[in-house]
């Protein structure tokens, strides 16, 4: 667990390892921020699987979360949500900071992620951070139309 600097009289901030004590606030948080959630068994498979799963914490307050996966010489982001509640204040670039750590802590040479084409949010928050368009995969997300929306494939070097 590590704890990140706060201003004075706020609630600690800080990772921790997904445990299935948190499960429930983690998918009201992703129920909160999705048309298509992940489901409880995405969470546990990705336990399962040995994912790193970390929870960005303020003092007891779920902030937001990032999976990703270890591959040979990179890392794949699978999910990073930040809750609604606590979006457009930085936390995405904290946990992006912690993932890139984690990651190179692994001796992974890249990260990779895809994004929804039309979450242009997202996607500047993430060529802030030096990922770059790659390639794009379509049809990859469902639409609440029923529906498939393209994905666009980033990467960086670490």
């Amino acid at each position: 667990m590590s704890a990140l600097p706060t201003p004075f009289g706020t609630p600690e901030v800080r990772l921790e390892p997904l445990t299935l004590d948190r499960l429930d606030a983690l998918l009201a948080v992703e129920q909160q921020a999705y048309s298509h959630p992940w489901s409880r068994g995405n969470f546990i498979d990705s336990l399962a699987n040995g994912y790193q799963v970390q929870l960005l914490m303020g003092g007891e307050q779920l902030l937001g979360y990032f999976v990703a996966m270890q591959g040979v010489d990179e890392a794949h982001l699978l999910n990073l949500t930040v809750a609604p509640a606590f979006q457009r204040q930085g936390w995405a670039r904290v946990l992006l900071d912690a993932l890139a750590l984690w990651a190179r802590g692994l001796g992974a040479q890249w990260l990779w992620l895809e994004v929804r084409a039309g979450n242009e949010r997202a996607r500047q928050v993430y060529e802030a951070h030096g990922f770059r368009r790659v390639g794009e995969r379509k049809r990859y997300y469902p639409c609440a139309d029923g529906g498939r929306e393209d994905a666009i494939v980033m990467s960086r070097p670490l």
